[in-house]
């Protein structure tokens, strides 16, 4: 690619597709991106602006096209007729469905570090919001983050189970989601029953979601 009138976003993604092929050997480091680098012809200087990070955030971008194309995928699919439990099952389903295994082990070794557990913590977080709002909550007081903290713990116990899944299709890590979904759907019925005790009303109710720049689930480019 020319390296004149860099276009970032457009960089961003050539780069995670040069960068691709090379994770599965590699994983998400120096040398994968220098090859990918190598591959499309940028000058590396100008690599670093579009990625001051390196592959750490075409790691962060692969996660977030993911996100993306499960919000375009959840608009065209119909899931009317289904419980609000198993709506929320197959967001979820269909989210890990939109990546690669292996690409994803690779990154979760990446957001294991201590100096990047913060990115894949919000990561997670990002998914569970864009799950919520595609499922159509509109919530602003302490459900907005109840819900969310609750659905990326799912995500998290998932992930990690469906890593190492190697059952036909996947079938194990659908049970295991399913039994965490229960877990969620036990806890707003916990929660429903404190919210009842009069103090707690009172307590909670001050509380609002943040606004659509300071929220943790925004997919700004800070990470």
């Amino acid at each position: 690619m020319k390296n004149d009138h860099l276009d970032v976003a457009r960089a961003k993604a050539e780069l995670l597709a040069a960068i691709m092929p090379h994770v599965p050997f590699d994983g998400w480091s120096d040398p994968a991106f220098d090859q990918a680098v190598r591959d499309l012809g940028l000058e590396p200087r100008l690599a670093r602006l579009v990625c001051p990070r390196g592959a750490v955030d075409l790691a962060v971008e692969y996660h977030r096209a993911a996100d993306r194309a499960l919000v375009a995928k959840l608009a065209e699919t119909t899931l009317e007729g289904l419980k609000f439990r198993e709506k929320v099952a197959a967001a979820v389903r269909m989210r890990l469905e939109l990546v690669d295994p292996e690409l994803v082990r690779r990154a979760a070794s990446v957001f294991a570090l201590p100096q990047h557990a913060a990115t894949g913590a919000r990561l997670v977080w990002e998914t569970a919001d864009v799950i919520w709002r595609a499922l159509g909550d509109t919530s602003e007081d302490y459900n907005w983050y109840s819900k969310r903290l609750t659905l990326a713990g799912v995500i998290s116990s998932t992930v990690l189970y469906w890593m190492g899944d190697e059952s036909e299709g996947h079938a194990k890590s659908w049970e295991f989601l399913d039994g965490r979904i229960g877990d969620v759907m036990q806890f707003e019925k916990v929660k429903g029953a404190v919210m009842k005790l009069p103090f707690v009303g009172g307590l909670l109710g001050a509380i609002r979601a943040p606004g659509p720049s300071s929220a943790p689930g925004t997919t700004g480019e800070g990470a």
